[in-house]
């Protein structure tokens, strides 16, 4: 289980890295036509802003199938037993 949130969250950082490049060389026109600084804090703000709402919902997501599926078996063996 702790190689599969290990998994997910380098996943989450490899795209929210791989965000970060893809959004630089679009920012690259409107930083030629705006202030340098002013397109820097944003950059670095979206990244951030991405990663963590996804971090949080995951760990959430993959324990409620989980949960779903384990009274499904139980189910399952009730009515075999039966």
């Amino acid at each position: 289980m702790n190689k599969i949130l290990v998994a997910m969250l380098s996943v989450l950082a490899f795209g929210s890295a791989y965000a970060a490049d893809a959004a630089k060389p679009a920012a690259a026109p409107a930083a030629a036509a705006k202030p340098a600084a002013a397109a820097k804090p944003a950059e670095a703000a979206k990244p951030a802003e991405a990663a963590k709402p996804a971090e949080a919902a995951k760990p959430a997501e993959a324990a409620k199938p989980a949960e779903a599926a384990k009274p499904a078996k139980k189910d399952k063996k009730a009515e075999a037993a039966k």
